[in-house]
């Protein structure tokens, strides 16, 4: 007989409360959290249930037996339950991408299953918005160009494959290539070994020797230079933001849902540790509970914490093999020149994105050619800092200013020394933005967690993310449709595997 309970007068919600006993299991399902403390809510149910279930048998239940209560998240129990095929966490590139290739390669343009959960719909912090928006096949690892080169074919095609209606997008794709330099003979030889693996894979790479980068870049000092990689096509910059808008817009048009919010707990069943179910908080106010079928976590620099969240259970338990991958902090500082181009000064009319030897800062054009012709003078540039300094940081408020004592100690000096007519530029803004560090190998991991089988990671890209998005949301959308298989591009060497072996496969490539 269902018990008679009287609510508190604090609780003037409405709510639903049932048990149910079978094999000692009790089950309580409550939705709309009443305004009164958790710590009350348990004390109440105690004393109004407690006579109702004295004499039950002790719990029986199986291995093979979902979680029976409802846990609460830390935000209190989920007031709405939704059933979704596809969970996405993470609406940046990576997170767009997956949900546009499942969407259109494997459900006929049909999108309702899907739902992609971001807590920041703005993109103020986004690490792609705050990056420098480079595209490049100079790799070290077949995989990484292989996965570029397909960022290169989508973004050339963006303006089609991404339109909506009449309505056509255009990321700024800026073919201006990457020049990757070599001042030593170790360095010389990482370029020559590096070259062979991306022409073979059909990339556009000349090697250029002092001389012929002298004729090429005349505002270029070869004094020190041994070699030059430079890719002439299919390399350069984009909008990051434009590439975000069309994706999003092709998805919304496609029946993809969209929620503002974040997790804040999860249901994983006992035997396998599926993730059942995932209660999102949205807009800050109510907690939605999600049933899934698969989880992707695309959450860039914060996935470690959507992990743990996602892996916490009832007792505390998380996870044996948690993901390598941390925030670290990235600085961008856009720049003008202000010397007059003559013999001894020229200022580089198109820069492509130039990677210096040793020091590693990089530089790039920023902006149109004005239109006398003249070179506007604007360019990017930054370092990732040196290892000792370079750490995770928890206070996202370090965000809010870019480290100049790199642009004092370490930028500069270098783009002086590189570029003689940059002894004359003056920082006009600067801005910093998260990385997402593997702390491993600086690599991607795309793959299912196996204390979570149903919970896809694609996390981890070290700076590659942006221009991987395609591939890499690609190859999310096979392991979903075809058996937990890659069906273009083999991308095993990114398993998670490697990660719990502590067997690192490095990238020598890193910018």
């Amino acid at each position: 007989q269902k018990p008679s309970l009287e609510l508190p007068k604090q609780a003037r919600r409405q709510w639903h409360i049932h048990y149910l006993a079978h094999q000692g299991i009790i089950t309580l399902a409550l939705y709309r959290i009443p305004p009164i403390t958790m710590s009350s809510t348990r004390q109440f149910l105690s004393r109004k249930l407690a006579p109702h279930l004295s004499g039950l048998p002790s719990s029986t239940t199986t291995a093979s037996r979902p979680v029976a209560l409802n846990r609460p998240s830390k935000r209190g129990f989920a007031s709405i339950k939704n059933n979704v095929d596809t969970l996405i966490v993470g609406g940046g590139p990576i997170g767009l991408s997956t949900a546009y290739h499942l969407a259109t390669h494997y459900r006929d343009n049909d999108g309702s299953g899907i739902t992609i959960v971001e807590r920041d719909p703005t993109y103020a912090r986004s690490s792609a918005t705050l990056s420098a928006g480079g595209i490049r096949q100079q790799f070290s690892l077949k995989e990484n160009i292989e996965m570029s080169l397909y960022g290169r074919d989508f973004l050339r095609q963006a303006h089609d494959v991404l339109k909506v209606d009449d309505d056509e997008v255009d990321v700024q794709f800026q073919e201006h290539g990457y020049l990757f330099l070599a001042s030593s003979k170790q360095g010389k030889e990482q370029l020559i070994q590096n070259s062979k693996v991306q022409q073979s894979a059909g990339c556009d790479i000349h090697l250029m020797d002092p001389s012929q980068l002298k004729q090429k870049f005349p505002w270029l000092n070869t004094s020190d230079i041994l070699l030059g990689s430079f890719g002439e096509k299919g390399e350069g910059w984009f909008d990051p933001w434009a590439l975000i808008r069309g994706l999003k817009r092709k998805c919304q048009s496609m029946g993809v849902k969209f929620v503002k919010g974040s997790p804040v707990g999860s249901v994983r069943g006992k035997s396998n540790g599926r993730v059942l179910s995932v209660d999102v908080l949205e807009e800050e106010k109510d907690v939605v509970r999600y049933n899934v079928h698969h989880v992707v976590n695309a959450t860039g620099a914060h996935c470690s914490k959507v992990m743990e969240t996602l892996a916490s259970t009832e007792n505390g338990t998380g996870m044996i093999y948690p993901i390598p991958v941390e925030p670290r902090k990235r600085s961008i500082f856009f720049i003008h020149c202000n010397a007059q181009q003559s013999s001894d000064f020229v200022v580089p009319r198109i820069a492509p994105l130039t990677v210096c030897p040793v020091t590693g800062v990089y530089f790039r054009s920023e902006g149109l050619i004005q239109a006398d012709g003249e070179p506007t003078g604007n360019f990017l540039c930054g370092v990732s800092p040196p290892q000792e300094i370079d750490k995770a940081i928890d206070d996202i408020s370090e965000l809010d200013y870019a480290d100049h004592e790199l642009w004092d100690e370490v930028i500069w000096p270098a783009l002086y020394h590189r570029v003689p007519a940059f002894g004359e530029v003056k920082v006009k803004s600067s801005w910093a933005g998260l990385y997402e560090y593997n702390t491993l190998d600086q690599n991607a991991i795309i793959d299912f967690h196996p204390e979570m089988e149903n919970v896809i990671m694609v996390n981890g890209f070290s700076g590659h993310g942006l221009q991987q998005s395609p591939a890499s949301g690609r190859a999310v959308a096979e392991l979903i449709s075809c058996d937990s298989r890659f069906a273009t591009l083999d991308l095993s060497v990114f398993s998670f595997e490697r990660c719990c072996e502590n067997r690192p496969v490095f990238e020598q490539g890193i910018v």
